[in-house]
């Protein structure tokens, strides 16, 4: 009971931002949107409840000292049970640590699962010896030994693939539309269709002239550029370089895949800029199978430099209680608090772009916190991977820097480029250690024309996903399988 009041205290405190999408841009009523915060907090927190009830079996059946140790395995073991299960791994313990240089050099091999162990298991061993403290010998040597591990981790790691300055051989214009969404929406008088297709056109082709980092918050991964006393006043080699690829993102538009005007006008920006283009868009397929007759997808269209479309990428992970309503049969009971939640189809294939000479991996929104589903585009060759996104829903909330902070983790487990192109922030280039090399403030319309670089190389975690995540499941359930065995000795005591 106390770690499921922990888990809905915790999503309370962490996704409250909940209520405001769903009443302020989903225009849901305020008892609506708070029924739905509150369904979502009680579903999520079964999971802190299955943590708590995992290592109180194991506590009752070998005492608090190896629970303590099983805590961090069980933790990563639910998380990721979490991800596969629930679909909603947001803000995985381990994402606290993405400004960590020395913590963040494991997500190559183990992905985010890995920094989530390392801290559950540092808070762990610190109980464990104040739970020793009547041991003398037996904490002595349990500190001496975590503070070798932590040496030598230390020293392993420093010396392998230290961060460096990454060469940007590449230049990318990305796209923010900064249109108003949801509720906020009616505050103007909206942009017409061709209206948006010609601003959006102009903003890919003459962005402004200078990389700006306002808004983006202090941390030592937020690595901007800033020009040194020989280079200011001159402009960027980047600038000067040709567009190799155009971003627009995700954005409550009515911009549909097979509309023609949408197509000819993103056709004629990739003729004229003589660089890809990938478009965030409604996509529709034609199903008799369905009452509505149509599938719907929140989908990204891909245009060659000739201006002919190439592929069309369906959003195949939906967002819980945005874009559908998970085990609907489950909240029959809630069928008026979720009647206006959105309804997507979910794609049905993951496919990357592949065009002027290059491959690109790209997911949308939500997408991008599902490590082991992004790495997949690595592993299918794309050389740099492309998040679009509408964080517009989230206000201004810190959901955006959630977001983002977990997009970084992807760019770091699979050490790749990635180009985050959003509608209202945060827009930004990230390099494959999770620095921020490039971004522009929120809530303005502005385009970002910044350099990256394209990598083949495949990473551990890329090449298995989350095998490390896996082994913690199995030594959890190996310590719940110990605690279900009788105690002899307890059954039999001795005389």
């Amino acid at each position: 009971m106390l770690g499921y009041i922990s888990g809905i205290l915790w999503y309370l405190g962490n996704c409250y931002w909940i209520y405001a999408t769903m009443h302020t841009y989903g225009g849901i009523a305020k008892p609506a949107a708070a029924g739905i915060l509150l369904l979502f907090c009680l579903y999520l927190g079964i999971y802190q409840a299955a943590f708590a009830a995992a290592l109180t079996a194991i506590h009752r059946r070998f005492g608090r000292g190896p629970a303590l140790l099983y805590a961090p395995f069980v933790w990563v073991a639910v998380e990721l049970v979490r991800a596969r299960i629930t679909g909603f791994p947001w803000d995985q313990l381990g994402i606290a640590q993405i400004d960590n240089p020395v913590l963040t050099r494991l997500a190559p091999y183990t992905g985010a699962y890995g920094l989530s162990f390392a801290i559950a298991a540092v808070n762990a061993l610190w109980l464990t010896r104040l739970t020793l403290r009547r041991r003398r010998h037996t904490r002595t040597l349990l500190v001496t030994t975590a503070a070798v591990a932590v040496l030598l981790y230390v020293a392993a790691f420093s010396r392998l693939r230290a961060p460096r300055q990454e060469q940007m051989s590449a230049v990318a214009t990305l796209v923010q539309e900064n249109l108003e969404v949801g509720a906020d929406a009616t505050a103007g008088p909206p942009l017409s269709r061709a209206g948006m297709l010609q601003a959006f056109s102009a903003l890919s082709l003459f962005p402004p002239a200078a990389v700006a980092c306002d808004g983006m918050p202090e941390s030592p991964s937020t690595h901007c550029g800033t020009p040194s006393s020989e280079q200011q006043g001159k402009p960027s080699a980047q600038y000067l370089a040709p567009t190799q690829l155009i971003v627009w993102p995700e954005a409550p538009n009515d911009f549909f895949d097979a509309d023609p005007e949408f197509r000819s006008a993103i056709s004629q920006l990739a003729r004229t800029a003589r660089a890809p283009v990938i478009a965030g868009n409604i996509g529709m397929t034609p199903n008799r199978n369905v009452a509505k007759g149509y599938d719907l997808y929140n989908s990204a269209d891909f245009f060659l430099p000739d201006g002919s479309f190439s592929a069309r990428y369906d959003k195949m992970h939906l967002v819980p209680f945005g874009e559908y309503v998970p085990y609907k049969q489950l909240f029959f009971f809630a069928g008026s608090l979720l009647q206006d939640v959105g309804v997507f189809d979910p794609g049905r294939k993951r496919i990357v772009f592949t065009g002027d000479g290059h491959i690109y991996g790209v997911f949308i929104c939500y997408e991008s916190v599902f490590a082991d589903e992004v790495r997949q585009y690595a592993r299918m060759g794309a050389e740099v991977l492309v998040n679009i996104s509408d964080d517009g829903w989230y206000g201004d909330t810190s959901a955006a820097w959630e977001h983002l902070n977990q997009a970084r983790m992807r760019a770091i487990e699979n050490r790749r480029w990635l180009l985050r192109a959003t509608n209202t922030g945060v827009t930004a280039v990230i390099d494959p250690y999770g620095r921020v090399t490039a971004a522009i403030p929120r809530h303005i319309r502005s385009s970002l024309r910044a350099g990256f670089n394209y990598r083949q190389d495949v990473t551990f975690y890329t090449a298995h996903g989350d095998l490390f995540a896996w082994f913690c499941v199995f030594v959890a359930l190996a310590g719940l399988a110990g605690s279900a065995v009788p105690n002899r000795q307890r059954a039999y005591p001795s005389t």
